[in-house]
């Protein structure tokens, strides 16, 4: 059976298929992944573990002279972001008030515009990418979390920047970083780290998820995954592309998600301003659909653009070649 080849054909496959399958057996068999042991430890607890072994191994690709790129991709893309939940925080409040947006809740709209998936960027920007987009994750974690919510929302006075997250999110990276570059053997040892991974802690994210969340925020939730993963898939493709003018710009694309914990965010929002309370509920099951559908709408995106660059530079080459045979 060509099982892998079958995988690879779907757009972003290596992400998309373990992710489906994981929200699949949450939805319809959730207590298959809490019988415990190395069961429940690979396939639904697993995240965390896996995910900073693959950031590891990306960390001991990058070689010195790179060592900056990471730190630079991220905080555009971070940027970016903290700057669309600045603007949609304006015009909701502006245009809307207290009243909402094509069914979307303000709270709701601000909490999926300013917090992204981490895990699902750093899979993507491996498949896709080099060791410096995968390095960005060090700086993108940032964004997941309510603190960049409570600044558009304008509670910044409530808000403590995460320093010990955006740490411990960058000693795996860090660690790989030096013993990739202390020793070249070491760097091809760890380099099947940067691949092997994806799939299983693709799947443990999609086992924290549930389909039923879909149905329950109802299509103003859909709604509102689709408007992130364009949004703010595009906009972080054109800044990797015509601002830090990067090799693989399509990675860029990779923030277009709503970070799982996101859904958390609204009931914190609330815990700190009373007024969002009465909202709490409906915004929550809104924020959780986002987080679906831009985990499947996210990776298709970023493989569609991945082909539309490759078709871009044929076109260029050949382009290219044809001036130096007139010339």
């Amino acid at each position: 059976m060509k099982i892998l080849k079958g995988i690879n054909r779907v757009p972003g496959g290596l992400m998309v298929v373990p992710l489906l399958l994981g929200t699949t057996f949450n939805t319809f068999l959730p207590n298959s992944l809490e019988i415990g042991g190395f069961t429940t430890a690979l396939f639904k607890t697993g995240t965390l573990t896996l995910l900073s072994l693959f950031c590891f191994c990306n960390g001991a690709q990058i070689s010195i002279k790179q060592a900056g790129q990471p730190v630079i991709r991220g905080t555009a893309l971070t940027f970016f972001r903290l700057l669309l939940g600045l603007i949609f925080g304006w015009l909701v409040g502006s245009l809307f008030g207290n009243g909402t947006f094509l069914g979307i809740l303000p709270l709701a709209l601000i909490s999926s515009m300013t917090n992204a998936n981490g895990g699902l960027y750093g899979a993507l920007a491996g498949e896709y990418g080099d060791a410096s987009d995968v390095g960005a994750i060090s700086i993108t974690t940032l964004m997941d979390g309510p603190f960049f919510t409570m600044i558009a929302l304008g509670a910044t006075g409530t808000a403590k920047l995460p320093v010990m997250l955006f740490v411990a999110a960058l000693v795996p990276i860090v660690l790989g970083f030096i013993f990739g570059n202390l020793d070249s053997e070491l760097k091809d040892f760890f380099k099947a780290g940067t691949v092997m991974p994806i799939p299983f802690f693709a799947f443990t994210l999609g086992a924290a998820l549930n389909f039923s969340q879909i149905i329950k925020a109802g299509l103003p939730g859909i709604v509102l995954g689709v408007l992130v993963t364009i949004i703010a898939g595009f906009g972080g493709y054109l800044i990797m592309k015509y601002v830090l003018r990067t090799e693989h710009p399509a990675v860029g694309a990779a923030i277009g998600t709503t970070a799982g914990n996101a859904a958390a965010t609204p009931a914190a929002i609330a815990a700190v301003v009373p007024a969002f309370a009465h909202t709490t509920a409906v915004a929550t099951a809104q924020v959780a659909a986002s987080v679906i559908i831009t985990a499947i709408l996210c990776p298709l995106l970023v493989s569609w653009l991945v082909k539309h660059e490759d078709k871009s530079k044929g076109k260029d080459f050949v382009e290219k070649q044809g001036v130096v045979a007139n010339g």
